[in-house]
């Protein structure tokens, strides 16, 4: 979080914007509003994913989440503060990941209260934390109800990707504070499993039977969460903004926002499919860096002319930011491309329809002589300032 500025400072803030117009002082504003870097988490998504098949009276599982947002929701839990959880800081939080996950998860088998615990929890492959759970019924369910109150506790727009099996299908749904339920049909006859040992070694895969047919209403889900990942993602929506700012000719104004979605749908995928990912340490600062650098641009050039060979490489870089969350709680394989299509579409809906408004706006300034140079050039200054308080934060401020 970025410290309070002192009375100097505020009284230099102060005498400044006095002396802007108000048109001007209002885009002052809007940028330090930008500038905060609690504002700047525009690549994590908020998703979990559940994972969990009826055995017997048993109702067996993984939940999984991203490092960062289990150690955001159980301050103190990463206890060195390396960014990183290891399985020995997990261990010994044991009853306290329990209480705070596993105790806000019900399961109802038949109407009956199916107590839960949590056997261990282990960090997994590209960023994300497994946590092994079982929930055991007094006898074998004809149909399993889950109410996860735990997205209560998390960030406001956090999803859960929880599937059901050990029934006639899979049964799926994307969750979220106004739909927490899920309802299972499961078969006449389930052939009990030895329960997992509470203590292993290495995480055994989770039982996952794939689904007759992928339910619509989680395609739709995943679409729309693309959507809403695009108009709260503040830092994305500046670097668009600066790429547009200047205006020009129509056709090179969509050549530019065609290489950016095709860039970065590209390395959304590689990611995604677990081709290659790099680091979010560097690619979160380089997604600020490019937007700073779009504000400098701004300042040299005249319009977008040719600007897609610059949008084209940041694109690729913007990609694996959007991946981010859907790597981190490790889809299986088979699940990974409607997943990822469903979200990039969303994704691209919703980057299209922010243009849709801002071009015939821009356009619309122009002509009434609103959108002077100056004020492009201290939009742009500003923009600079955001992208390098962004890099400063995901560089320092971990």
């Amino acid at each position: 979080m970025p410290r309070p500025l002192d009375r100097c400072h505020q009284h230099l803030l102060a005498a400044l914007v006095v002396r802007l117009p108000p048109s001007l002082a209002a885009l002052f504003f809007a940028a330090l509003f930008l500038a905060f870097p609690a504002l700047a988490s525009a690549h994590e998504v908020g998703l979990s994913r559940g994972d969990f098949v009826v055995e017997g009276a048993s109702v067996n599982g993984e939940i999984t989440f991203a490092q960062r947002e289990l150690a955001t929701f159980l301050p103190g839990l990463d206890r060195d503060r390396d960014d990183t959880l290891s399985e020995k800081e997990l261990t010994d939080a044991h009853d306290r990941i329990e209480r705070a996950v596993i105790d806000r998860i019900q399961v109802l088998g038949d109407g009956s209260a199916c107590p839960g615990r949590l056997l261990f929890a282990l960090p997994v492959e590209g960023d994300g934390v497994t946590l092994k759970a079982t929930f055991s019924c007094s006898a074998p369910p004809g149909e399993v109800r889950f109410e996860v109150g735990l997205i209560e506790d998390l960030a406001f727009n956090h999803r859960q990707l929880l599937r059901v099996g050990g029934g006639p299908r899979v049964s799926e749904a994307l969750l979220y504070r106004k739909r927490k339920t899920l309802t299972a049909p499961i078969a006449a006859a389930v052939v009990a499993r030895p329960s997992a040992p509470a203590a292993s070694a290495s995480l055994p895969s989770a039982p996952t039977p794939a689904p007759e047919e992928s339910a619509p209403s989680t395609a739709l889900d995943l679409f729309l969460m693309g959507i809403e990942h695009i108009l709260l993602g503040i830092d994305h929506l500046v670097f668009l903004f600066g790429l547009v700012l200047l205006g020009g000719r129509l056709r090179a104004i969509l050549l530019v926002v065609t290489a950016f979605t095709v860039a970065h749908s590209i390395t959304l995928a590689l990611a995604t499919l677990g081709i290659w990912t790099p680091s979010p340490r560097l690619i979160e600062p380089a997604i600020a860096l490019s937007i700073a650098y779009v504000g400098v641009e701004n300042l040299y050039i005249k319009d977008a002319e040719g600007r897609w060979r610059i949008t084209l490489p940041f694109g690729l870089i913007h990609g694996f930011g959007f991946a981010g969350a859907l790597q981190e709680i490790g889809l299986p394989r088979a699940e990974v491309p409607k997943a990822l299509l469903c979200f990039n579409l969303g994704v691209e809906a919703g980057q299209l329809a922010v243009l849709a408004v801002w071009l015939p706006l821009l356009a619309f300034a122009r002509r009434r002589g609103w959108l002077t140079p100056r004020v492009v050039r201290l939009t742009s200054v500003l923009i600079v300032l955001a992208g390098v308080a962004w890099f400063v934060e995901r560089v320092f401020g971990a």
